[in-house]
C-alpha cells in the first residue's frame, strides 16, 4: 500500500471513529427524551459521553471504523445492527453499575433502535446520494448475466465516483426471475432465452457482461447468438473474489472458447483412482507438455509417493515442478532431464527410480514438422515408446499408459504413421503380458485434439488476433475433435484404471475418449474473433492457406474395419484394432532402429508402410511457412 493509500485509510478511519461517537453520543440524549419527554435526567454531561465510548469499544471487534459508506451492504447493516444492541446493552449495564436509574422501562429497546438508525441512516444517505450524483456520459451501458449474488459484487465493484458501467438490467440464470427486481435492477429475460427480451430492449446496451463463473456451453452460446443479432459485445466479469479494488476499474475478459465446448462433465471414479495411484512412483514423460503437465497435476492430488517429471526441455520440466510445488508441497518429486530415444540414459532411470506407474505422453506431435524430419518422428514416437516400454517393464513397473492420437487412425502423416507403430508395439506387449500373468500392462489411449495444447490450433488463433489479425486456417472445410486438456486427463487416468483391473477387455483394444461431435476450424476462427468483441471479416480477417504435408482434412478416431465398442464408463470407448504377433513387431522394430542408425529414410519409410498399410502419406518434405 502506497503512503497517498495509507493516509487516505487513516483518515477515513479517524472520520468514522468520530461521526460514530457523536451519532452514539446524540442516540443516548435522544433515547432518554423519547423514553420519558420532558423530565430531567442525570448526569448529562457524563452519559452522552459514555454512549460514544460503548460504541468505540464496541466497534472495534464489530469492524465498524472500517466500513465504507459508499458501499455499505445488507451484510453491513446487521454488522451494525448488532453492534447497536450490544452497545444500547453496555450503556445500560454502565448506567446500573453507576447508580443511575433508567428514564423508562422501555429505554433499552428506544435506545438500541435509535442507535441503529443513527448509525445506519447516514450512511444508506451517502451511498443513495453519490449513486444518484455518479455521472455517467461516458458509461457504457450493460446487461448482467447472473445470479442476483453475483450481481451485487459486480455493482459494488462497479459503484465509483465514475462508473465504468452503466448497468441497465439483469438477465437471469433462470426464467422464475424474470419480470422481478433486483437490486433495483429489472431482470428482463433468461439467459438461455435472450433473444425475445434483447428485441424488446429500445435501447440495446454496449455489453452484456456475464457475472455467472458457471455460465458455459449451450446457454452460453445461446447468449452469445442472440447478443450477435443486435451486435451487443460480450464479456466476462473476473471471478467474483477477484474484482477489483474499489479505486480500481473492472476489467472484464473476453469468453474463452473452452467455455462453449458443450460438454458434459463426466463424473470419474476418484476412489478407485486414488487406489491406482496413492503410495505409489509414478513417472510421467513428456511431463513438460500440455497433457504430460496435466497429467502431473492431476496424479499430483492423488498421494503418489513420489513423482518423477521427465522431459527433455529443461525450461518446460521446470515449469511444471514449481507449479506442483505450489499446489502439493509435501509431494516428493524429482526432475529428470532425459531424451526417451537414448535407450542407456533411460534404462539408467528406470533403474534408479523404479516406477510401479509410467505416464508416457513424450512424443513429437506437430505434424508439418514431423513431415520434414521424418526419421526424428519415429525414433522419437515409435523407438522411443519401446525403449520406454521395455526398461518400464525391466525394472518392475506394473503399469505403462501409452498417449496416443486420432491422427494414428488410416495415418496420412508420419507423426500418425509413428503414432500407429508406438500402439502396435504396446498392444503386442499387453497380449504377452496377459499370457504371463503378474508382467507389466499396457493400457494405450486414443483421442483428438486439446483445446489450448501447446503448437494447437487455438494459442496460434489467440497470436494472430492479439496482433490483428488475420487468422489462417488451412481448409474451409478442415474438421477436427476437440476437448479440454483437464478433461482428457481425467479420462486418460479412468482409462489406466479399468485397463489394470479385472475388467474383460478385449486382446489389443485401446481405449478411446468419446470426442462428442467434430468442429469446423473455420467456425473455430469466427467463433474466437466473435468472442474477442469483433466481427469477422470486418475487424479480423479470415486467409485460407491450402493443407500442408501430411494434413488430412477430417480425422478418425477408429479404423474402417474398427467398430467402436462401448464401456461399462462414460466418456470409454474401446477400439479393436488389428493385432501383429510381438515377434513382428520386434522384428520391425530393429530394423527401424538400423535404419535410423545409419539415417536410412527409405528403409525406414519401407518398414513404416509394411507394418501399417493403410498409412499414405505424400512424398513432400517441406515444411509449410505459413501457419493455419
Amino acid at each position: 500500500m502506497s503512503r497517498h493509500d495509507s493516509t487516505r485509510l487513516a483518515v477515513s478511519t479517524a472520520l468514522n471513529i468520530v461521526l460514530d461517537g457523536a451519532f452514539a453520543a446524540l442516540a443516548v440524549v435522544l433515547s432518554f427524551w423519547m423514553a420519558n419527554p420532558g423530565q430531567p435526567w442525570p448526569a448529562p454531561e457524563v452519559l452522552p459521553l459514555g454512549g460514544a465510548l460503548a460504541i468505540w469499544l464496541i466497534g472495534i471487534p464489530f469492524g465498524l471504523s472500517r466500513l465504507h459508506w459508499r458501499f455499505i451492504s445488507f451484510k453491513d447493516l446487521a454488522i451494525i445492527a448488532a453492534a447497536a444492541v450490544v452497545a444500547a446493552v453496555m450503556m445500560i449495564l454502565l448506567m446500573i453499575g453507576a447508580g443511575l436509574s433508567l428514564p423508562s422501562p422501555a429505554f433499552p429497546v428506544i435506545l438500541a433502535m435509535v442507535l441503529l438508525v443513527l448509525l445506519t441512516g447516514p450512511k444508506l444517505l451517502y451511498r443513495l446520494i453519490r449513486q444518484k450524483s455518479a455521472p455517467f456520459d461516458t458509461a457504457q451501458t450493460a446487461l448482467l448475466a447472473g445470479s442476483g449474488d453475483q450481481a451485487e459484487l459486480f455493482l459494488a465493484a462497479n459503484a465509483k465516483a465514475i462508473p465504468a458501467y452503466r448497468v441497465m438490467g439483469l438477465m437471469a440464470l433462470s426464467a422464475k426471475h424474470v419480470g422481478r427486481r433486483v437490486h433495483g435492477l429489472d431482470v428482463i429475460g433468461a439467459a438461455d432465452n435472450a433473444a425475445p427480451a434483447l428485441a424488446r430492449l429500445k435501447q440495446k446496451p454496449d455489453l452484456l457482461i456475464i457475472t455467472a463463473e458457471n455460465l458455459a456451453g449451450q446457454t452460453l452460446a445461446s447468449l452469445l447468438h442472440a447478443a450477435e443479432q443486435h451486435d451487443i459485445r460480450v464479456l466476462r466479469a473476473p471471478s467474483l473474489t477477484k474484482l477489483a479494488p474499489a479505486d480500481q476499474k473492472v476489467e472484464l475478459r473476453p469468453i474463452a472458447i473452452e467455455d462453449l465446448l458443450n460438454r458434459q462433465q463426466v463424473r470419474l471414479d476418484r476412489e478407485g483412482l486414488e487406489k491406482l495411484v496413492a503410495g505409489k512412483r509414478v513417472m510421467v514423460t513428456g511431463a513438460g507438455g500440455s497433457i504430460g503437465g496435466e497429467l502431473a497435476r492431476q496424479l499430483a492430488g492423488f498421494a503418489p509417493a513420489e513423482l518423477f517429471l521427465l522431459d527433455s526441455s529443461e525450461f518446460a520440466v521446470w515449469q511444471i515442478d514449481v507449479e506442483i510445488a505450489e499446489l502439493v508441497p509435501a509431494l516428493s518429486r524429482r526432475i529428470i532431464v532425459a531424451d526417451v530415444r537414448d535407450a542407456v540414459r533411460v534404462q539408467a532411470i528406470m533403474r534408479a527410480c523404479r516406477p510401479e506407474l509410467v505416464f508416457h505422453a513424450a512424443a513429437l506431435k506437430h505434424v508439418p514438422i514431423v513431415e520434414a524430419n521424418r526419421l526424428e518422428g519415429l525414433r522419437t514416437n515409435a523407438l522411443g515408446t519401446q525403449i520406454v516400454a521395455n526398461a518400464a517393464a525391466a525394472s518392475g513397473a506394473r503399469l505403462m499408459v501409452l498417449i496416443s492420437t486420432d491422427k494414428a487412425v488410416n495415418p496420412s502423416s508420419v507423426m500418425g504413421g509413428s503414432k500407429r507403430l508406438a500402439e502396435m508395439y504396446c498392444q503386442a506387449l499387453d497380449v504377452e503380458a496377459r499370457r504371463q500373468h503378474g508382467t507389466m500392462r499396457c493400457v494405450t489411449v486414443r483421442f483428438g485434439n486439446v483445446l489450448g495444447s501447446t503448437g494447437s490450433v487455438v494459442p496460434l488463433f489467440r497470436r494472430q488476433l492479439a496482433h490483428g489479425g488475420p487468422l489462417t486456417v488451412t481448409h474451409p472445410d478442415m474438421e477436427r475433435y476437440f476437448m479440454t486438456v483437464r478433461e482428457a486427463v481425467g479420462l486418460i487416468l479412468e482409462a489406466s484404471k479399468v485397463g489394470i483391473g479385472d475388467e474383460a477387455i478385449p486382446d489389443g483394444g485401446i481405449f478411446v475418449l468419446d470426442m462428442g461431435e467434430p468442429v469446423k476450424i473455420i467456425d473455430l476462427a469466427r467463433q474466437m474473433i466473435r468472442l474477442a468483441g469483433l466481427q469477422p471479416d470486418k475487424d479480423i480477417a479470415i486467409r485460407y492457406t491450402g493443407l500442408r504435408p501430411g494434413e488430412k482434412l477430417f480425422e478418425e478416431l477408429f479404423h474402417g474395419g474398427e467398430h467402436p465398442v462401448p464401456t461399462t464408463h462414460d466418456g470409454l470407448l474401446m477400439a479393436c484394432p488389428r493385432l501383429v504377433d510381438m515377434k513382428i513387431v520386434a522384428s520391425a522394430f530393429e530394423g527401424l532402429q538400423q535404419a535410423a542408425v545409419s539415417a536410412d529414410e527409405q528403409a525406414a519409410m519401407a518398414i513404416l508402410r509394411r507394418l501399417v498399410p493403410e498409412f499414405s502419406s505424400p512424398a513432400g518434405l517441406a515444411v509449410s511457412r505459413t501457419p493455419g
